[in-house]
């Protein structure tokens, strides 16, 4: 699997379980940390928590195993280790505090947002 296919792989599950401002930032450039960093953040730590495992078990189900994961308990940063791609989860107080974008400002960002209602086709 392409590392950019995994980023949106990881942010279509953060999606699925209500991840909020989903950002996915290109690092190829600006760092050899990861290929790329997908950040997002949740309103709750149970949300927080919720969306590290709905990303877990769907890069499972592709049988894809994370190398590291941290902050779980806390649920205030979930850090997950894909190796080329690196899945920041946020309790949204603490977002801000940290603030990858903004530290990271040079790489590309790509903005992940759900389908609009309005776009799929409705029945008559």
């Amino acid at each position: 699997m392409e590392t950019l296919e995994k980023a949106r792989l990881i942010s279509r599950a953060a999606l699925d379980k209500k991840a909020e401002d989903i950002v996915i930032m290109d690092m190829r450039a600006v760092s050899n940390i990861a290929d790329y960093f997908v950040v997002c953040s949740a309103s709750s730590s149970k949300r927080v928590q919720a969306i590290s495992e709905g990303i877990e078990d769907a890069l499972l189900g592709k049988g894809i195993d994370y190398w590291h994961i941290e902050g779980r308990r806390e649920a205030l940063w979930v850090l997950i280790d894909y190796g080329d791609v690196i899945a920041h989860i946020f309790h949204e107080n603490v977002r801000g505090f940290y603030n990858l974008e903004r530290l990271w400002q040079d790489a590309p960002k790509e903005y992940f947002v759900a389908p609009c209602e309005s776009n799929r086709s409705k029945k008559k």
